[in-house]
C-alpha cells in the first residue's frame, strides 16, 4: 500500500507520532511531507499552497491512502489536487483549535477553527488522540455554529460522529525506553528513605499553557511545608519563555538537579527514570506524551483532574482542579505529593499506550480507510 503522510505544522509531538507510525508499520510504502512548526497562521492556511508550489510531482502521484494532521487544510488540498480528492483520506487530530486557554488566543482564531472543521468534514476517517480532544472539538464546533449570523446548520455532530474515533499517540517501544524502565523507584531507595529527598520532574514546553505559574506556586508551597525535595525541569524552551522559569531558577537553585532542555533522547529518558514523581500543572493538554513516558519510566504521576489526564491514570494520582483558584489547586497538588511520598505507590501501568498494544488498531484503521 502506498501512503502519503502530510504534517503541516511539524512540532515535536507531531514528529513523534509520524515517525513512530512509519517505523511501526514498515510494510507500507510511505511518502512523507512536513513543514516547520512556525508561522502558525500561515501554516494552517498555506500548507496546501506551499506543497503545490514545491512538491507538485509528489502530490500528483497516485496513492492508496492520504493521511494528514489536523494542521493541514484537507478540504483546500483536495480542491487543488484532483487526484488526492479521489484518494481515501484520514485526518489525525493531535489537538483542536477550539480548546485553547485565553493566553493562546492567537492560535484560536475562527479561521483556524474552520480549517479544523472543514478538514474533518473532508476526511473519510477522523482520529483523535483522546476523548477530551474529541469531545472538546464537537463542543467547540457547536459553540461556533451558535454564533454564526444565519443559514447555519443546527449541528455538525450527525455528519461527523460516525467517522470519528479515539486512537492515542503510542509510546515508543524502542530499546531506549525499555533500557531505562525500572522497577518502582521507591524500591531502589535506601532503608533511610524518609531522609532522602523526593525527586520531582516537570517536563513540558516552557509556555503559559503548561502552567508555569502553578509550578512556581507548588514549589513555594513545598518549601513552606519543609518538604525535602529535588527539582528536575525539562521541556522545550523558546526565546521568550514565561518569567516564572527564571524565578524558579533564582529561588530554588540548591534544589534543582536539572534545568532546561535535554537534546539527547537517551539522557532525557534517564532523567525520567531517576525521578520519583512526574508533576504536571498544565491548563492545556490533549494527551500528555511526556507524562506517559515518565510513568513508563517508573514515576508516580501527580496530575490535575482535568483535560485528558483522567483518561490516563487512576483517580488516586489526580489532584483537584481549580483553574480559577490558584491557592486551592496548589494545596491539592502539594497534599498529593506528600501523600505519594509517604505511601510510595507503584507507577500505574501504561502498557496500553505502547506501540506494541496499539499497532493492530492503527493497522486496522489504515486498511479499512484505504478500502473505502
Amino acid at each position: 500500500m502506498k501512503i502519503l503522510l502530510l504534517s503541516g505544522y511539524h512540532a515535536v509531538s507531531h514528529r513523534y507520532w509520524s515517525e513512530g507510525l512509519m517505523a511501526a508499520l514498515p510494510e507500507y510504502n510511505w511518502h512523507c511531507l512536513t513543514l516547520p512548526a512556525r508561522h502558525f497562521n500561515w501554516r494552517i492556511r498555506g500548507a496546501p499552497l506551499t506543497w503545490l508550489s514545491e512538491q507538485a510531482v509528489m502530490l500528483n502521484d497516485q496513492y492508496d491512502l492520504l493521511i494528514v494532521t489536523s494542521m493541514v487544510d484537507l478540504a483546500t488540498l483536495k480542491g487543488l489536487v484532483p487526484s488526492l480528492a479521489r484518494t481515501p483520506s484520514l485526518c489525525y487530530f493531535h489537538e483542536n483549535q477550539f480548546e485553547y486557554p485565553k493566553s493562546r488566543q492567537q492560535h484560536s482564531s475562527v479561521d483556524a477553527q474552520m480549517v479544523n472543521l472543514y478538514s474533518a468534514l473532508a476526511a473519510d476517517r477522523v482520529l483523535f488522540n483522546s476523548e477530551f480532544n474529541r469531545d472538546s472539538f464537537f463542543a467547540g464546533v457547536n459553540r461556533l455554529l451558535r454564533k454564526l449570523p444565519d443559514h447555519r446548520p443546527s449541528s455538525i455532530t450527525p455528519l461527523l460522529e460516525h467517522r470519528c474515533s479515539v486512537l492515542p499517540v503510542p509510546l515508543s517501544d524502542t530499546d531506549d525506553l525499555s533500557r531505562v524502565r525500572l522497577a518502582p523507584l521507591w524500591q531502589h531507595r535506601p532503608t533511610d528513605s524518609d531522609r532522602t529527598p523526593v525527586k520531582i520532574i516537570w517536563a513540558s514546553r516552557w509556555e503559559y499553557d503548561k502552567g508555569p505559574d502553578r509550578l512556581l506556586a507548588i514549589l513555594e508551597e513545598l518549601e513552606c511545608r519543609g518538604t525535602d525535595h529535588q527539582i528536575c525541569i525539562l521541556g522545550e524552551q523558546f526565546r521568550h519563555s514565561p518569567p516564572e522559569f527564571e524565578l524558579i531558577k533564582q529561588r530554588f537553585g540548591p534544589r534543582i538537579v536539572q534545568f532546561g532542555f535535554v537534546p539527547s533522547k537517551v539522557e532525557y529518558l534517564q532523567w525520567l527514570a531517576s525521578a520519583d514523581i512526574m508533576l504536571s500543572t498544565s491548563i492545556h493538554e490533549f494527551q500528555g506524551i511526556a507524562v506517559l513516558e515518565g510513568i513508563a519510566a517508573g514515576c508516580a504521576p501527580v496530575l490535575p483532574r482535568r483535560l485528558a489526564y483522567p483518561e490516563l491514570v487512576p483517580p488516586g494520582f489526580l489532584y483537584d482542579s481549580h483553574p480559577a483558584d490558584l491557592a486551592r489547586e496548589v494545596k491539592a497538588a502539594a497534599d498529593l505529593i506528600e501523600k505519594i511520598t509517604t505511601d510510595k505507590p507503584d507507577a500505574p501501568c501504561v502498557e496500553r499506550f505502547m506501540w506494541s498494544a496499539l499497532r493492530p488498531q492503527y493497522q486496522a484503521v489504515i486498511e479499512q480507510t484505504a478500502a473505502l
